[in-house]
């Protein structure tokens, strides 16, 4: 720790310079809300800190030809107070009101939950409802991935030692589109989810499922999207029934995945009860 060097860029173009310069030892400190531990516990020792806490080009909100875009220096906060996220995207305001603790959610960035790959980044499931995108950069390069297929397994994302995320974004959704977001802690806020669903749910002016995107946290080696439940319930009408035979379906699923870890039990009789709550959020429909 005490021979690591610290850069502080004021730019994208800077930062890019300084990772394909220390690619094999740096690392990025944005929020430091995961980094700050790392660094405390000794998990990592890096020779070189590129601090892009200050980088305004990172820290934005628009909405533009149809799509919301987020800087990756985005915090928790940010999105909590931001005009630009409206009604039908409560569910991802939810879900940063429900991260930790309001130092947390003052320092932490949406860019730095999704690069830290953890199974109960709360940021995560709403944003795989969206069908988020994300814009990756080197110094020569430019690419975009889909979130979902960012994720290689626990702590591990497909981000090279000379990228950067720089922004995310997802279509705007229209009247007939909303999104849920619930969670289950162990302390309220304050704790890390052992659960979180998200919900985007198109309905049509009968209840019909234009189209569901179910996503869980903290139910795997990363947050995921539950595509065997959506493709189970698309295109009929929304009701109780409905929603019966996709919960039993999410539980089996969980099931199968979870099979063998002490935290079986606890998961499987707790989901229901969260996905349940999610779509009834997400369409403003009582369910019982």
């Amino acid at each position: 720790m005490d021979t690591t060097k610290t850069f502080k860029p004021s730019s994208i173009e800077e930062v890019l310079k300084f990772l394909e310069e220390h690619k094999d030892s740096c690392k990025l400190i944005a929020g430091g809300t995961d980094v700050v531990i790392e660094l405390r516990n000794e998990y990592i020792n890096p020779g070189v800190m590129i601090d892009i806490s200050s980088i305004d080009e990172l820290r934005y909100m628009e909405e533009k030809d149809g799509f919301i875009h987020l800087g990756a220096g985005v915090t928790y906060t940010d999105i909590i107070c931001s005009k630009v996220l409206d009604e039908r995207l409560s569910g991802l305001k939810k879900s940063s009101k429900l991260v930790a603790s309001p130092q947390i959610r003052n320092k932490g960035t949406i860019g730095g939950n999704i690069c830290n790959g953890s199974p109960a980044a709360d940021i995560v499931p709403p944003l795989l409802s969206l069908d988020a995108i994300l814009t990756i950069k080197s110094r020569d390069n430019t690419r975009e991935v889909r979130l979902e297929d960012v994720f290689l397994g626990k702590g591990k994302v497909d981000l090279k030692n000379n990228e950067l995320l720089t922004d995310i974004r997802f279509k705007k959704p229209v009247e007939s589109q909303n999104l849920g977001f619930t969670k289950l802690g162990l302390r309220n806020a304050l704790a890390i989810s052992r659960i979180c669903i998200s919900v985007y749910l198109d309905l049509g002016e009968d209840y019909t499922i234009n189209d569901i995107r179910i996503s869980s946290g903290a139910l795997g080696v990363n947050a995921l999207r539950e595509k065997l439940v959506e493709d189970s319930i698309k295109g009929k009408i929304l009701s109780d029934e409905t929603i019966d035979m996709a919960t039993e379906k999410l539980i089996k699923s969980v099931e199968e995945r979870l099979k063998g870890r002490s935290s079986l039990e606890y998961k499987s009789s707790a989901v229901g009860s969260l996905f349940k709550e999610a779509v009834k959020l997400a369409s403003g429909k009582t369910l019982s």
